[in-house]
């Protein structure tokens, strides 16, 4: 059954349609499946073949179109009437000559939708080049518009309904980070203190069990800390080096990612201890700074004013929009924090506000997942701030 109420799915496709509207689109083609899942539901690893959501101001609600064997899971998890869910056949998988979005524009010409003025998501992950190009031609009579983060940015400011399950993500990035600085030890090797974290990404709190995140956990070592996404090996950890931590816990599909950075020994180098007491006093500061009518980059600002004290400077944002998504990202793909991005702030927009600080061979991280509210912003998990020694 679908995650939310109906209700609250056609407030969604009404906000749809009107952007539609706006941007001169009368028949809307969404292969980014964060978008499918939010304007229906659909929830299923089925993103590695075409599938597509078809919003139109002449239909009463949307259509889901896929792989046949997918269609069953589209009439458990959409809130859509059967007769709007409609499968391709297996033949046209990974099939040479014909393309699934051959079939989609076929059922778009028979409801009368093939003259239309067509958008479509030209930078989301799953909208190939062939797709792109298979729509345009079995839809020779339609005008085709760059409808790209027409929907995200409608997923930009988050019903409470979502913010519920972030708060729960919230709870279980407290548990998934506690567990990661339990596991990494001397001797422990990189992949088993990964699969500790697995495990408690999946099983979550006592109260509600956790999904697979959209990224990976991040956690180099040593040298591999002046990057930020790297990943693991099966190498023992050693005394005396970092790892940073960069993890995050998703509840049906919406994340909270959590970073923080740990060094293994007694005495870590002055100059990784000034970065980290920077790097949080920063952070520290910017979210107090938070609050709504706020500009992207007046937040930012706060950040860089604090760090320039200290004769530092990061060029890359620090931050970036969550919610619902699958892999390979959490991020929404919209506003930025960083220097120029004029987005108002608004209560329920939610932002991984990640401080990554990454040097010529070594590195410091620290973020949060946070909730802009009425007159402030919250954080999704309370863990704390600080460079963690292991000793």
């Amino acid at each position: 059954m679908p995650l939310f109420s109906t209700e609250e799915y056609r407030e969604r496709i009404r906000k749809t349609e009107a952007a539609m509207a706006e941007a001169g689109v009368d028949v809307l083609v969404s292969a980014d499946p964060a978008n499918m899942n939010y304007l229906t539901g659909y929830d299923g690893w089925s993103f590695y073949v075409p599938q597509v959501v078809v919003v139109s101001a002449d239909a009463d609600e949307p259509v889901w179109i896929g792989r046949g064997m997918d269609v069953a899971g589209a009439k458990l998890t959409t809130f859509l009437s059967h007769d709007n869910i409609i499968g391709y056949p297996d033949d046209y998988v990974q099939n040479p000559v014909k393309h699934p979005l051959h079939f989609v524009a076929d059922r778009l010409k028979e409801r009368g939708w093939g003259k239309k003025r067509v958008g479509v998501e030209l930078d989301a992950y799953y909208y190939t080049a062939r797709s792109d190009r298979s729509l345009r031609e079995g839809l020779p009579e339609a005008t085709f518009v760059n409808a790209d983060l027409l929907v995200n940015w409608i997923r930009l400011v988050k019903s409470d309904a979502e913010i519920a399950l972030m708060k729960e993500a919230g709870k279980i990035s407290e548990k998934v980070m506690a567990t990661a600085l339990e596991r990494v030890r001397p001797g422990v090797r990189e992949c088993d203190a990964v699969a500790a974290v697995y495990k408690a990404q999946m099983s979550g709190t006592e109260e509600f069990g956790g999904d697979y995140p959209s990224i990976v956990p991040m956690m180099p070592t040593g040298e591999k800390t002046a990057t930020p996404h790297l990943t693991w090996t099966d190498e023992p950890y050693g005394n005396e080096t970092a790892v940073n931590l960069e993890l995050a816990a998703c509840r049906h599909r919406y994340h909270s990612p959590l970073a923080r950075t740990a060094w293994i020994g007694k005495n870590p180098p002055e100059k990784l201890t000034r970065i980290a007491d920077v790097t949080v006093e920063g952070l520290d500061t910017t979210l107090a700074a938070i609050k709504p009518g706020m500009r992207c980059e007046e937040v930012e600002l706060v950040w860089r004013e604090i760090i320039a004290k200290a004769g530092l400077e990061k060029e890359s944002r620090i931050g970036y929009p969550i919610g619902v998504n699958y892999p390979p990202d959490w991020g929404e793909h919209t506003a930025s924090l960083r220097p120029g991005d004029k987005t108002v702030l608004k209560p329920n927009m939610c932002f991984h506000m990640i401080l990554g600080m990454w040097m010529d061979n070594w590195g410091f991280e620290c973020s949060e997942a946070l909730r802009v509210t009425e007159n402030g912003c919250e954080t999704f998990a309370e863990f704390p701030r600080k460079l963690f020694v292991i000793d």
